[in-house]
Order: structure tokens, then C-alpha cells, then sequence
């Protein structure tokens, strides 16, 4: 019987062990910190900080919210970074994407400090991550880690299909996959919107990790009896509903779930996830800035 992942549940489970994590900082006069910086009139940007603030609100992370005119100079975002980069009471910084198009998107992940990129995106923490020593995973790949160790899933030796090549997502995953350590030695495939008999790849995988941002690509006769299936797919369409759409991922979720001997709902699955593992990553920065360690989960 096909087992759906309950993101909400595992994502609860970690950050309670991250709770007593933030209480021993705590102990020793240590309060992580969280920056966020929205430069965006986008309403699901907003949403996004909302729920991060609220998160770090409930786990006892301080947060600071900063919030820009879209029209405002790109130097005045460089600037708050690095105030904030000198501010010994931010320990993360998280500049919520997309940014408008005069601001440069790279300038802005090199412009905060590595040591506070929870995100994982600073040029110098992709290279430790993929020289096998992550400074800070990045939380989505991170957080499909820990789902699918939740399932027992185990990736060693097996063959894993990543489906986007984005920087956010499809590379780190794909190099997560790959390396040398738990949660890794899988051989690894990378599929993309050049990928001929795209098919033939994904009926291959033992693990599928769905990350293109196309609306059920994916669906039950592209899959293998018994794989693990990752969606991390967050689409809106057109629905006879009372906001007159729907959420669905990547993968078309009744006929995947034929085949798939554990999958991922959208929405409930990945999402929440991806902000228990910033929480994650922001405690660490603040372990590792003050010299506590904690025992993270």
C-alpha cells in the first residue's frame, strides 16, 4: 500500500528536537536570529515570509522583517545586507526571491555573508556542498532528505532521477544525492527540458524527485512499480473551485500513487519542509557563531 508523506507531521517532529536546540542556546544567552528582507509586492512572496516569521515566532527565533519599495535603488538593498551582515544579533539572512528586474539576483546571494546564508546560495557554500563539506544544506533538497529518511527510504545504491536543473532545487538535490554520506551514494540522473524520452529516465528511478514546475508532467505510466516520489512541484491551475483554482505539483498524484511505494501530497508535502529546514539552518548559525553546540536532529 502506497504511503503519502506527511510533511506537516515529520517537519513537526524536527522542529521539536529544534526546540530544545534553541533552549540550550538559550541557556547560554543565545537567541538565533532571523533576517528577512522583501523587496516584492508579490502576494505569495509575502506569504512566504509570513509563514517564516510565524515559524521562527513559535520556535522562539528572533525575527526581523525589512521591507523595500520595489522601485527602491538595487544599492539600497546591498546596503540593509550589510548592515544586517554586521548585526551580531542576525545570525541568518534570507533576501525572499524573485527580486525586480534592476536588482541583480547574483549580486545579491554573494552579497550576504557566507557564514549567515542559511539559504545555502552564496557562491562559496554551493562549492562546499558540492566538495562534501555543506556549511549550510539548502533547505528544500535538505528537507527531501529528511522526508525521505522518515519513510526509510534508503539512496544508497540506488538510482535516483532529479527532474529540473534550478539553483534552488534540481543541482543541490542532485549533488545531496551523490555525495559520500548519509542520505547520498545513489547514481543520479538529472533531467531537464532538453532530455529526450524523458519517460525512459523517469521509469527508471528508484527515486524520482520532481522539481520542474510544470502542472503533472509526471504521471503513473512514466513511474516504476515501488518508487519513492518527491513532488516538489507547487503549480496553480484553473479550477471549478471557490477561489476558482487548485494546487498540484509536478506529478499527477492519483496515477502516480498506483505505482509509488511512498509519495508526496501537494500542498502538505515538501512545502512545509523547506521552512522547518531555514529554522534548522539558522540555529546552526547561531551554534556556530557562539561556540554552543546543540545536537541537531
Amino acid at each position: 500500500m502506497t504511503r503519502v508523506l506527511d510533511g506537516n507531521a515529520i517537519g513537526d517532529r524536527i522542529r521539536e528536537d529544534l526546540r530544545g536546540c534553541v533552549e540550550t542556546l538559550a541557556d547560554a544567552d543565545v537567541r538565533p536570529g532571523l533576517a528577512t528582507v522583501l523587496i516584492s509586492e508579490d502576494p505569495a512572496s509575502a506569504t512566504y515570509v509570513s509563514m517564516k516569521q510565524d515559524a521562527c515566532e513559535d520556535l522562539g527565533i528572533e525575527s526581523f522583517h525589512h521591507e523595500l519599495d520595489t522601485d527602491a535603488p538595487a544599492q539600497r538593498l546591498y546596503d540593509r545586507i550589510d548592515e544586517l551582515n554586521d548585526d551580531p544579533s542576525v545570525h541568518g539572512i534570507l533576501v525572499q526571491m524573485p527580486v525586480p528586474d534592476h536588482v541583480d539576483d547574483r549580486t545579491v546571494l554573494e552579497r550576504v555573508a557566507p557564514e549567515k546564508d542559511v539559504d545555502g546560495f552564496h557562491p562559496e557554500n554551493v562549492g562546499r556542498l558540492v566538495a562534501g563539506n555543506a556549511r549550510y544544506k539548502p533547505a528544500t533538497p535538505h528537507g527531501i532528505q529528511k522526508l525521505l529518511a522518515a519513510a526509510d527510504v534508503d539512496t544508497e545504491g540506488k538510482d535516483a532521477v532529479v527532474v529540473g536543473r534550478s539553483d534552488i532545487v534540481g543541482k543541490p538535490m542532485a549533488n545531496l544525492l551523490i555525495q559520500k554520506d548519509e542520505g547520498g551514494n545513489a547514481t543520479v540522473t538529472v533531467c531537464h527540458s532538453r532530455t529526450k524520452d524523458l519517460s525512459e529516465k523517469t521509469r527508471g528511478a528508484d527515486v524520482l524527485i520532481a522539481a520542474a514546475g510544470v502542472p503533472e508532467m509526471i504521471d503513473g505510466s512514466m513511474l516504476s512499480e515501488g518508487v519513492a516520489v518527491v513532488d516538489v512541484g507547487v503549480n496553480r491551475v484553473d479550477a471549478d473551485t471557490e477561489k476558482g483554482y487548485e494546487l498540484v505539483g509536478d506529478v499527477e498524484f492519483e496515477s502516480a500513487r498506483e505505482k509509488a511505494s511512498v509519495i508526496t501530497p501537494v500542498p502538505g508535502g515538501v512545502g512545509p519542509m523547506t521552512i522547518t529546514m531555514l529554522l534548522y539552518n539558522t540555529v546552526k548559525a547561531a551554534s556556530r557563531r557562539s561556540g554552543v553546540e546543540v545536537d541537531l536532529p
